[in-house]
């Protein structure tokens, strides 16, 4: 049976450590009277040239520890104790086959403690068979995903139920075998990749959909070292992700390793050489930037933010690129989101230089005044967009941004001055109405003389304003007065 937990936030955790036996007798290591279930992702091992004949299912054979053994028997003994890694069991009772669910695990520990000894070198078919029975253990179906039983938009983790995997017993020991395997020293690239090939990373790549975000966490841990040691495969692994980015953008909006694959491409990002190729641009605008339409966009954000700057300040030129895909893909009823997208803002702002920014900076600005004027009399959405004002305003907190904007004061004024001083006039809300307050000051002391210039602007728009409401206002009284005389006793006049 599975067990349900209350999603957390996303964090992702440092993958378990795994130690060897402490018990100073050997591990038991058999083979089981067990029916494999046979994996569509992943089949059986084929017997090599070296290994034991199929296991009967009529008997159990004890296998002795590889230690016991002497050196010239030993690859045959591991090629049976991978055969016995090989049995899958039901998690789902777990008194059933367990005996024989122990007899797994303890012989994991110790295939587990044999690669990262090194005590044993594995030759070409001991790796063949090692990463077959690694396929056959981890490339599965995975369940259901609790989204997609759920009316929820948002995605968000704290609204949705999720599953840990029931196996996780053994599938942490598989893993971390793996991982293990891949960063070991005695692994000679040449010869893993035969194995360790394209259609294994596909596989790799489908199982970061899973819902237990212990499994993503050693797969994050395992990408990144596959990517940092097979750099065959690095092209390739980057335009796998872009894929599932796509699918995940334009089809279906769910899926539950979007950060962790975010996470891996930091760091990617962070080794980019300059000047930057055009195929790491294209990425940028047509997959990273796009990744802000989702509503589910608060599970990744964090790691999607990082991403997104590592560029910027990877190459400053591409800031105006960047500002302006925010601005397209900028939220209009959605406030929490809106408040992600200002802090992202900031930060990108943060490592822009004054060229980029003027040639953005009227967009920019024309969207920070509406954020400043968030329609906050809608009481229903009242909360969030007091945090959409509060959060707009406190860019100004930040020095760089000031002086940017003092730059440029000329033409940002101008833009934002009516967002203030409605805010002024008629805000509710005291800390909206002390932090404009700030703003203006900063503006009055900036040039006094452009702020009495757009003060004189405002209140010649307010006036003539109100000279078209009287305007309208006299119309209709002149119109009702007709039709009073107009036999106006049939007629309604709706205004």
């Amino acid at each position: 049976m599975f067990k349900i937990i209350k999603r957390g936030q996303r964090k992702s955790s440092k993958p378990e450590s795994i130690e060897p036996p402490t018990s100073s007798a050997p591990p038991p290591s058999v083979t089981v009277n067990h029916a494999s279930r046979s994996s569509a992702a992943a089949p059986p091992p084929q017997a090599g040239p070296n290994s034991l004949p199929a296991l009967n299912s009529a008997a159990t054979e004890v296998l002795p520890p590889l230690k016991d053994v002497p050196a010239s028997d030993r690859h045959v003994l591991v090629l049976r104790k991978f055969q016995v890694c090989c049995f899958s069991f039901d998690f789902s009772d777990t008194l059933k086959s367990a005996r024989e669910k122990e007899i797994k695990r303890q012989t994991l520990l110790e295939l587990l403690d044999l690669v990262q000894s090194g005590s044993c070198k594995l030759n070409e078919t001991l790796q063949e068979e090692l990463v077959k029975m690694i396929s056959v253990n981890i490339f599965r179906c995975l369940p259901p995903a609790s989204h997609e039983n759920s009316a929820s938009e948002t995605g968000d983790p704290d609204e949705d139920d999720v599953y840990l995997e029931p196996s996780w017993l053994h599938l942490q020991l598989v893993y971390e075998l793996l991982l293990r395997y891949i960063v070991s020293s005695d692994t000679d690239t040449k010869v893993a990749k035969r194995y360790i090939d394209h259609s294994f990373v596909l596989k790799l790549l489908d199982l970061f959909d899973s819902e237990d975000p212990r499994e993503r966490e050693y797969l994050k841990t395992i990408l990144h070292r596959i990517y940092g040691k097979f750099m065959v495969h690095r092209p390739f692994i980057r335009k796998a992700i872009n894929n599932i980015f796509y699918r995940f953008i334009f089809e279906t909006e769910r899926h539950s390793g979007i950060g962790e694959f975010l996470e891996i491409l930091g760091s990617i990002i962070n080794g980019f050489a300059l000047p930057m190729k055009e195929e790491h641009k294209l990425f940028l605008t047509r997959a990273l930037i796009p990744l802000h339409k989702p509503k589910s966009i608060s599970t990744y954000h964090q790691q999607l933010s990082y991403c997104i700057t590592q560029f910027v300040e990877k190459d400053y030129k591409l800031a105006d690129t960047v500002i302006r895909g925010l601005l397209k893909y900028w939220p209009v009823t959605n406030c929490g989101k809106e408040v992600l997208f200002l802090g992202e803002l900031e930060e990108v702002l943060e490592a822009t230089q004054s060229a980029e920014f003027q040639r953005c900076m009227v967009p920019l600005f024309r969207q920070i005044g509406r954020c400043l004027n968030s329609s906050h009399f809608q009481f229903f959405l009242i909360i969030g967009t007091l945090q959409v004002a509060e959060r707009a305003l406190f860019l100004w907190n930040n020095e760089h941004i000031v002086g940017l904007i003092a730059q440029n004061r000329q033409v940002i004024l101008p833009l934002i001055f009516e967002a203030l001083e409605r805010n002024m006039q008629g805000h509710w809300n005291q800390a909206v109405h002390g932090l404009t307050g700030n703003v203006r000051r900063m503006f009055l002391e900036m040039d006094a003389e452009l702020f009495e210039e757009c003060d004189r602007q405002f209140a010649e728009k307010e006036a003539r304003s109100r000279d078209l409401e009287e305007q309208r206002e006299l119309n209709w009284k002149r119109l009702e007065a007709v039709a009073c005389q107009s036999n106006g006793d049939h007629m309604v006049m709706v205004r």
